[in-house]
């Protein structure tokens, strides 16, 4: 019809309770980047609009961006600043981009699964004893070298998990798995962490701790007090100064 234009929204098969507090709209995804009340965790994050790529093939590398390394062994993942890479085989790897402006892989090997799939973020306390009710997998495990990677069921969901902090008074712990499971997987989630007062929280509440794990911390803005205050303590210039003529 002429004149009309079809407007094209992409959703997440996540669907967190809570009141967003402020949202974006990114690459056709309604993204929540706070909620009203997020509370002291530990938190529940939804990052299926996160774009990710599994990778095959003998020259794995090759597909990457330029700057963006992979790791050598399977199991192992490595922070970049706006992604992360993983090796889940010797010719099977993934590319997690936290940025809409991360450049993405390419070549024949390379296939995105973004909408295929739901991403989720487990972080704060408590996050290993409800992964516990969930899992058999050891997430917590101190002798295991953050981040790394587990395959394995996550509350009977055969799943991507990978563990960015296993530190248990503030965890990190990222759950893909196929989008068809999401419900299943949101409400096991939600009730295992209601004991603990799981919350939702915004994707910034995921960028601020995953940019400090991997060494580029989110600049923060100053508060408008703060700038007041910085401007009134600023020494003024002198300036020039007029003398006034007195008459003889």
């Amino acid at each position: 019809m002429k004149g009309s234009s079809i407007k094209m929204e992409r959703r997440s098969p996540v669907h967190l309770p809570g009141k967003p507090e402020k949202t974006k709209m990114r690459d056709h995804w309604p993204v929540v980047l706070e909620y009203a009340d997020e509370g002291p965790g530990p938190w529940i994050v939804d990052l299926s609009h996160c774009r990710r790529w599994d990778i095959q093939g003998r020259k794995l590398s090759e597909a990457l961006p330029s700057g963006v390394s992979l790791p050598d062994s399977p199991g192992s993942v490595v922070l970049h600043a706006k992604e992360l890479t993983g090796r889940a085989g010797h010719r099977q790897a993934f590319l997690w981009l936290f940025d809409d402006k991360a450049a993405a892989p390419a070549g024949a090997g390379c296939t995105e699964i973004t909408e295929g799939a739901l991403c989720l973020a487990l972080l704060g306390r408590d996050v290993f004893q409800l992964t516990e009710k969930l899992t058999s997998l050891d997430l917590g495990d101190p002798k295991n070298n953050v981040p790394f990677l587990l395959m394995g069921p996550f509350s009977h969901i055969t799943c991507q998990i990978v563990v960015l902090k296993n530190d248990p008074a503030a965890a990190a712990v990222m759950v893909a798995c196929s989008r068809g499971f999401a419900h299943d997987m949101v409400h096991a989630v939600l009730s295992a962490g209601e004991e603990f007062g799981l919350r939702p929280a915004g994707e910034n509440r995921f960028l601020e701790q995953f940019q400090a794990l991997a060494g580029t911390p989110i600049p923060t803005k100053p508060k408008a007090s703060t700038r007041k205050a910085a401007a009134a303590d600023k020494p003024k210039s002198p300036g020039r100064s007029r003398s006034k003529k007195t008459a003889s």
